[in-house]
């Protein structure tokens, strides 16, 4: 994506949060939301202010659609006002004025965006997550079945539970529906991965769910079939970590929208370190997308696009010319040679 430039009228060495912000918008905020913000402030006090939704969101560890989502929550309540291109891309993120005698324009509503007709389940699932108050949680803790799963979660993290942990977990249980079992695979499974923060779980879990996996074993399928992905791309290029954020997207990009098979990918992968001898997912990419367009299905696929790229007429007759090099010895008349006369000096050479 495109890189963003911040503004603001005000450039310091700290990090400064407006009163009105903790007092009056952060409370009813999604934690996620609170925590771009706050990045955004961090960011704006540097002298280079050039950030893009990609590298917020690895920052993070967050999608880049979770990055998108927050930006535009803090836009229509006023603190933000985004400016986009021709192409509906962010390209300027200006902060407006927070002073303290400013009301908020937020109502207290747990629910500040509207969920529109169109709206995606993605987005119904991000707007109308409750803030749980103290007597909420008093409430439903009393269910022997909630207090356990506190219990098991509490030995999956090797800590107590923060706020924010009771919060999103009462969330998936009430109001996402996970069953005890699934929200137990799931700290399970994110804790493999020594991924405890619980905007990395929410974002698991909501990804679940706009996906349909309701069952501990579609979870199970799920995530050895990823797994599998990830590895062999890894292995592919040689690296001996997981993926990032954004390698992840590609790889998910690639399987997802173009619906390629693993084999194929693993293909690209190498091509990719023959040519420019390291691991680079973006020439990856271009490879796949050339591939998706010419409708490759299957690796046979690959090669005939290959024997026909072999047999084009552009190419046939033609011979690689070296550029003459600013030379002294670029004085001299250079001589084109023929298949011919390799092949009659060939023989001179054997007869000697």
């Amino acid at each position: 994506m495109n890189s963003i430039e911040l503004c603001s009228n005000h450039v310091s060495n700290v990090t400064l949060v407006s009163n009105l912000f903790i007092d009056t918008y952060m409370p009813v905020a999604n934690g996620s939301y609170v925590k771009v913000y706050l990045y955004l402030l961090r960011c704006i006090s540097n002298s280079k202010c050039d950030i893009s939704i990609s590298s917020i969101a690895d920052r993070l560890e967050d999608s880049e659609k979770d990055i998108i989502r927050a930006l535009t929550y803090w836009e229509k309540v006023n603190i933000l006002t985004l400016c986009r291109d021709g192409n509906n891309e962010i390209t300027q993120i200006i902060f407006n004025d927070l002073s303290p005698g400013e009301k908020a324009s937020t109502d207290n509503n747990l629910n500040l965006f509207e969920t529109e007709s169109s709206a995606t389940k993605e987005t119904a699932l991000h707007t109308d997550k409750p803030t749980y108050t103290p007597a909420q949680i008093e409430e439903l803790t009393k269910n022997e079945e909630v207090k356990w799963l506190l219990k098991i979660i509490e030995i999956y993290l090797e800590r107590f539970l923060k706020p924010a942990d009771i919060q999103l977990i009462l969330y998936l249980y009430e109001s996402v529906g996970f069953s005890v079992e699934l929200i137990m695979y799931l700290y399970e499974y994110c804790v493999s991965k020594n991924k405890k923060n619980p905007s990395y779980i929410e974002a698991v879990a909501i990804s679940w769910a706009e996906e349909g996996i309701d069952t501990v074993e579609k979870a199970e399928a799920s995530t050895a079939i990823y797994n599998t992905n990830y590895n062999a791309v890894n292995k592919a290029f040689g690296l001996n970590r997981a993926p990032g954020n954004v390698e992840r997207q590609f790889i998910n990009k690639w399987l997802n929208q173009y619906g390629f098979d693993i084999d194929i990918i693993v293909e690209a992968c190498n091509r990719t370190l023959l040519m420019v001898q390291k691991p680079d997912f973006k020439y990856a990419d271009k490879i796949l997308e050339n591939w998706y367009k010419n409708h490759v299905h299957h690796l046979s696929d690959v090669s005939k696009l290959d024997d026909l790229h072999k047999s084009s007429p552009k190419l046939q007759g033609k011979e690689v010319i070296a550029k003459p090099s600013n030379n002294k010895f670029n004085a001299f008349p250079q001589r084109n040679y023929t298949k011919e006369d390799y092949s009659s000096m060939e023989q001179r050479l054997l007869t000697k």
